[in-house]
């Protein structure tokens, strides 16, 4: 219970028990037992577990999984917990440059616990390529927090959950299979799986082994006609023919699937509430190559770097070696968000900031292009 001070009739009595307040802590502490506070207590325990912060990883399995997309299996230092459908930053070291990028883990939120976290990554861009072509077994790399909102909801998302996932995009929804499978998430999830051609799906055989009753997976496949597969691509009308009643649909893949199914959508009359769609990377922007000088102050240092119109800023510090924070790479956690001091910019897509972070000058260097030279305030990765 708090203390509650009781002023006596007279001021001078109030002024006895001040002065003995000290005598009286004395004696308290001489009461108390003289054994040494535990080093570590179960809240911190937790807390290490829910957030483990920056941590090493080694790269323990390499697996091919289809032409362009392989899962680079890492051993963790700690345990950690996430949702199914949340994704890490990788990083690691290539050349002079810290490079990250974001990958949804495919593996089961199980796994994790057991110090075992799998991404699936498909061979594209920079940082993707050099997983692909360098990355081997028992190399390193610094692996980030879970991040990301792209999960089960149970307060707010229906009890059946439709998945569309196109190509590398299955990734979140395999997480997601496997932790309503072992009980993990209690929900129905009917998976809408679409590919160029069967040799493009990524998990099929994994996929179907978890098939029950509560998870149905529907392959669409856009560039060949197979038994056993859906062709064209995942409509209004498709999903009418496998799913009724109240649902959630969760999106994961290109933009121009979104571009597709977002007009599909509109027709079934659902409620924006009941939509999800995980945000993709900013990659480059197709206009004409123009060269820039970025100013960027990180703690006590300053850097003059390179910029080209092409790329984001983000893109330019890493280029120039820079250890800058980044995290979703898409303009929404605002984990890079830096002070602008002067130059103009333009933004990929809406602008996801704060409404405070616009109104006192700040950006996000992931998915900001330089129109001009700029100077900015970085925080320390």
């Amino acid at each position: 219970m708090p203390f509650t001070f009781k002023k006596q009739i007279f001021g001078f009595m109030d002024l006895l028990r001040f002065k003995k307040l000290v005598p009286n802590r004395r004696k308290k502490l001489e009461s108390g037992s003289p054994a040494a506070l535990p080093k570590s207590y179960r809240v911190n325990e937790t807390a290490r577990i829910l957030h483990p912060g920056y941590q090493r990883a080694k790269l323990v399995a390499v697996e091919q999984n289809t032409a362009d997309t392989k899962t680079y299996t890492l051993e963790t230092q700690n345990p950690f917990l996430f949702r199914a459908g949340q994704y890490v930053t990788l990083g690691c070291k290539v050349g002079q440059s810290e490079v990250s990028r974001p990958y949804a883990i495919s593996s089961a939120p199980k796994a994790a616990l057991g110090r075992k976290i799998s991404l699936t990554v498909k061979n594209c861009g920079f940082f993707s390529g050099y997983l692909f072509d360098h990355a081997s077994v028992g190399d390193e790399f610094t692996v980030g927090d879970p991040s990301g909102d792209f999960c089960y909801e149970p307060v707010k998302d229906a009890e059946h959950v439709v998945a569309l996932a196109g190509g590398s995009g299955i990734t979140p929804f395999y997480s997601m299979a496997q932790a309503v499978a072992d009980g993990t998430d209690n929900y129905a999830l009917t998976i809408f799986y679409g590919a160029r051609t069967a040799e493009d799906l990524i998990f099929k055989k994994e996929l179907d082994a978890l098939v029950s009753d509560k998870i149905k997976v529907i392959y669409v496949l856009s560039d060949e006609q197979k038994e056993g597969f859906e062709h064209g691509f995942i409509g209004a009308g498709l999903i009418k023919k496998y799913v009724s009643g109240d649902y959630t649909v969760m999106m994961c893949g290109p933009q121009a699937m979104y571009a597709f199914a977002e007009k599909e959508l509109a027709s079934l009359g659902l409620p924006l509430r009941r939509i999800k769609k995980e945000a993709n990377c900013v990659c480059s922007r197709d206009v004409k190559a123009e060269k820039y000088e970025l100013t960027v102050h990180i703690g006590f240092e300053t850097f003059k770097i390179p910029a080209d119109s092409r790329e984001t800023i983000l893109t330019a510090m890493e280029r120039a070696g820079l250890k800058v924070p980044s995290k979703c790479r898409a303009g929404g956690c605002g984990f890079c968000h830096s002070k602008l001091v002067s130059g103009k910019f333009a933004i990929a897509g809406a602008d996801k900031r704060r409404l405070a972070d616009a109104k006192f000058g700040y950006i996000h260097p992931c998915c900001f292009y330089p129109d001009s030279d700029m100077e900015l305030i970085v925080p320390k990765a």
